[in-house]
């Protein structure tokens, strides 16, 4: 492990502590400092990472298994949604780890996470909406498009492959300023 890879990793091990106390705050913050990779690996120069996929893969398991504690502890068909969820992005890790193919990452997108910070979002706001079958099945779809779309931009599309963090807010800002 280099110098880089160990402090990445720190990094992202405190970055996922959050939801333990805070379930949607803390949600928000863990999928922060993951994308912060993108920043720390153009910054940093500590020996590289080497297979960024296959090491992003693997610390993506600390939030996912802070959330999956947090969830754990919710009843119902929300529990038995991320558990079913988790469980599904744990095979497509697994075919992942073995085959090294991204568009495995497309066939089992990591929809837990983004069911987690809906159920997060809901409990925290709005703790009575009742989540009946058909809400759960309207959100479930909403979720599933969302992650389907982020899932294209890294891992279909590749967009994010060439650019580091500030060459990518270099043109964010370019983007936005472009239209003021």
């Amino acid at each position: 492990m280099t110098l880089e890879q160990f402090v990445i990793c720190l990094i992202r091990v405190a970055g996922s502590l959050p939801v333990l106390r805070w379930a949607f705050a803390g949600a928000l913050i863990a999928i922060v400092v993951d994308f912060s990779d993108l920043f720390w690996m153009g910054f940093l120069d500590l020996g590289g990472l080497g297979n960024y996929q296959t090491f992003d893969k693997w610390l993506d398991l600390v939030y996912m298994l802070t959330f999956l504690w947090v969830a754990n502890k919710w009843d119902g068909a929300e529990r038995k949604i991320a558990i079913g969820l988790f469980i599904f992005r744990m095979i497509g890790f697994t075919a992942f780890e073995i085959t090294q193919a991204r568009p495995i990452l497309l066939a089992f997108p990591n929809v837990f996470e983004f069911w987690f910070v809906f159920v997060a979002l809901r409990k925290h706001y709005r703790p009575n909406y009742e989540m009946t079958r058909e809400r759960l099945a309207k959100w479930f779809a909403i979720v599933l498009i969302l992650k389907l779309g982020q899932e294209w931009v890294l891992h279909g599309g590749k967009y994010l492959d060439s650019f580091t963090f500030f060459e990518a807010v270099e043109n964010i800002w370019n983007f936005v300023t472009f239209w003021s």
